[in-house]
């Protein structure tokens, strides 16, 4: 079984959901029917962002907390549950950058380096360990892990960014081989540059009318989750989305 294409009904968790691209996809799902648990580590902004939300008519909920902290990891998914029920659709939005400005390697410190992994890929990993096997028990779920071309490019100065989401979209294929067969689908998405406030800080310079709105992005991953064509394990840009697969 695959999750219900069109939405409706569906329980959606989405992290680092407080503003950018997470904030975009929690109100593009919750638009399309989807009742949204939203977490983030900011209590203000987040329940600005969920009341916001709820003005439009969308279920959502505010679920503070920190992905890189593993002692809110149960809390979190233990909280998504009881305000939404089983978790249909888990996306892996929340990370952090490293320290900025960007550094090289060289001057990048050891424990900003762990947190960067702390945020990036153990959270993640934490998160759909909690999620996933009640997923598999019910025969259906998607895991979405955001990722960048910084996992597959190497650029000078985002070394810890760049080493996390790599290994992140490997994490994301290594849950699809063990959970093949069990209707669980578990994808990493590349969402492209995005005029956000983490790209503001990672690149003051940028020009902001070359950069992509994150809310046609987040039309772009809803698009990719709902296409049954893309598999697991598939790793997709969402960038110039046009269907089909990989």
């Amino acid at each position: 079984m695959t999750m219900n294409l069109d939405f409706a009904g569906t329980a959606a968790l989405v992290t680092g959901a407080s503003r950018g691209l997470g904030l975009a996809l929690a109100r593009e799902l919750g638009r399309r029917g989807a009742r949204v648990a939203m977490v983030a580590r900011d209590a203000a902004a987040l329940t600005a962002a969920v009341a916001g939300l709820r003005a439009d008519g969308v279920v959502a909920e505010a679920i503070v907390g920190d992905v890189g902290d593993k002692r809110a990891i149960h809390p979190i998914a233990h909280q998504a549950a009881a305000l939404l029920g089983p978790v249909d659709l888990l996306i892996h939005n929340a990370s952090t950058l490293g320290p900025t400005p960007l550094r090289l390697l060289l001057d990048t410190e050891c424990e900003e380096f762990e947190r960067a992994l702390q945020v990036n890929l153990l959270g993640p990993f934490r998160l759909s360990k909690a999620i996933a096997g009640a997923m598999a028990l019910r025969g259906r779920g998607t895991i979405v892990h955001v990722s960048s071309d910084a996992a597959v490019e190497a650029y000078p100065r985002w070394g810890a960014y760049g080493a996390s989401k790599a290994a992140l979209d490997h994490l994301s294929r290594t849950w699809a081989a063990e959970l093949a067969g069990t209707g669980v689908r578990v994808l990493a998405v590349d969402p492209g540059e995005m005029d956000t406030q983490m790209h503001a800080d990672a690149v003051p310079e940028a020009d902001r009318a070359s950069l992509a709105d994150p809310a046609a992005v987040a039309r772009a991953i809803a698009a990719i989750v709902k296409d049954a064509a893309v598999g697991s394990g598939d790793r997709v840009r969402a960038e110039g989305w046009q269907g089909g697969g990989r």
